[in-house]
């Protein structure tokens, strides 16, 4: 029975990844990951990951959402500093930098999208342990996002997968 479930599951989806997608995806995490290391940013890691995410997508459909993330972790990395720097980085002065960045969006009309990377970028901001200044720890964050989506939108527009490939939307 579980077997069946299973089968059924595997051949209904429609969004397969593909060999030319691995390579793609590797090529462009691999190349944003060592852009970040080219500028000495500390967490590199992030800029791969953001580039991971942004290349599982087609160019059409990355480039409207990687604005809203590009705003998002902006006003994260803002807020996330700004917070700690007037309140500090507790449990309360962290809820209220998340609601307060909620609130932002929405007066400023940004999305849902937009939202969720400000939000993951104030809890990367005031969370994590860092050896450097508030500011310039905010300041990598955003660098290390607007790396990887700078590269997989290259990496995109240059290299486009095809449509019959499955590729998310």
């Amino acid at each position: 029975m579980k077997l069946k479930r299973l089968e059924s599951f595997a051949l209904a989806r429609k969004d397969l990844p593909t060999p030319v997608n691995a390579v793609r995806t590797a090529v462009a995490a691999t190349a944003s990951l060592l852009i970040a290391r080219l500028f000495g940013l500390q967490a590199d890691y992030w800029a791969a990951i953001t580039c991971i995410i942004v290349t599982q997508s087609t160019l059409g459909a990355a480039l409207p959402v990687s604005v809203q993330r590009l705003a998002g972790a902006a006003i994260g990395a803002t807020a996330g500093a700004l917070a700690v720097t007037l309140i500090g980085s507790g449990f309360l002065a962290f809820g209220f930098c998340v609601f307060a960045v909620g609130i932002l969006c929405w007066i400023l009309r940004i999305d849902r999208g937009a939202y969720r990377y400000a939000g993951i970028t104030v809890a990367v901001v005031m969370l994590i342990n860092r050896n450097v200044g508030i500011w310039t720890f905010a300041f990598h964050r955003f660098a290390e996002v607007s790396i990887g989506i700078a590269v997989a939108l290259t990496l995109t527009s240059v290299w486009p997968e095809r449509p019959s490939a499955g590729v998310q939307k």
